[in-house]
């Protein structure tokens, strides 16, 4: 779809398909539902998925063509991320389409494709359908808060201990919560299983369990947007910092933090309230999410545009990647037999 692309985690972008369901909270103000109802080319929710055209199927094609030039400049392969206004994983698809999406992806063995979905629970039975996930393929997924991190991480590390993607990556954004995923970070693989174990699923054999491979978090931009607490943002990090897991922070989104400290001076939050008149500009956000005088650590946050809000956490940015495994030799001898 894009040979370049503005999110920050991968180089291009490509959409086999658009349209998509709205499936947790994470999609209240889904972006590419606004550019859906923009364009005018498909209906959001419950409705038919449209195919792209065949000259945006060859775009990949030629990827894999300058793979040798990328890889010469950046010391890996292109990013791919995968399906930015739909779902690789979404059931309403017609399975041929993810079929040929999945030779798509082994014809192309110099891409890292980044398969990012809301619906991990699909993940290996329509990655089986389609002929089996690909060996240049990452699998992530979705977790804006507690509940969706407890119920997606489990069917995503499952389907990794199956399928044996390049890497896992969990994307937290929008951020709408405290996050606690350092059981699925650990290195210990008894402590990944009884993770699992705990939230309801069989662990897989510990020969092939493996956890959270990279992090991607962020704030939810667009007008509706929810500010994202710097506490919740911190603990993410600090997590990931323990045991070298990669830490990526996107954006702060339509939400910044006005100040560098938190206040928890009740007099000083009035007389800066006062000072505010316009609450739709300056929120104050607590641990649980709330808007209001009340809670424990208070932090002021400013509407403003996105691009200015900038990617900087306590002063600096967090713009870490995992390393794919090197499989390209034995990629490309795969593409060849196709």
């Amino acid at each position: 779809m894009a040979e370049t692309t503005k999110i920050e985690w991968s180089d291009s972008t490509f959409n086999p398909w658009t349209g998509c369901t709205k499936v947790s909270p994470a999609c209240d103000n889904c972006y590419a539902e606004a550019w859906a109802k923009r364009s005018g080319m498909v209906k959001w929710g419950n409705h038919p998925r449209r195919r792209t055209s065949i000259a945006n199927w060859r775009e990949p094609l030629k990827w894999q063509r300058e793979a040798d030039a990328f890889f010469a400049i950046h010391g890996r392969g292109r990013r791919v991320f995968c399906a930015s206004l739909a779902d690789v994983f979404d059931n309403q698809v017609d399975p041929a389409w993810r079929k040929d999406l999945f030779d798509l992806i082994r014809a192309t063995p110099d891409l890292e494709w980044l398969l990012l979905t809301k619906r991990p629970q699909n993940i290996i039975k329509l990655s089986e359908e389609a002929g089996g996930l690909p060996a240049n393929a990452a699998l992530g997924t979705t977790m804006e808060d507690q509940r969706r991190a407890d119920l997606n991480l489990p069917h995503l590390l499952i389907a990794a201990a199956r399928l044996q993607p390049i890497y896992t990556f969990g994307s937290f954004e929008p951020m709408l919560g405290p996050i606690d995923v350092r059981w699925a970070l650990s290195r210990n693989k008894l402590d990944i299983a009884a993770g699992i174990l705990q939230r309801g699923h069989f662990a897989p054999g510990l020969e092939t369990i493996r956890g959270l491979e990279w992090v991607i978090a962020g704030g939810e931009s667009g007008w509706n947007a929810r500010p994202v607490h710097p506490d919740w943002l911190r603990s993410l990090r600090d997590q990931c910092a323990a045991v070298a897991v990669p830490f990526l922070f996107k954006q702060w989104g339509q939400w910044t933090p006005v100040l560098d400290r938190d206040v928890d001076d009740p007099d000083w939050r009035a007389d800066y309230s006062r000072k505010f008149a316009d609450r739709d500009r300056h929120q104050w956000i607590n641990l649980a999410g709330g808007r209001g005088f009340h809670g424990e650590r208070f932090h002021v946050m400013r509407r403003m545009n996105k691009n200015l809000a900038g990617n900087e956490l306590d002063g600096r940015q967090h713009l870490e990647f995992p390393v794919a495994n090197d499989n390209r030799p034995e990629l490309r001898q795969a593409a060849l037999a196709l």
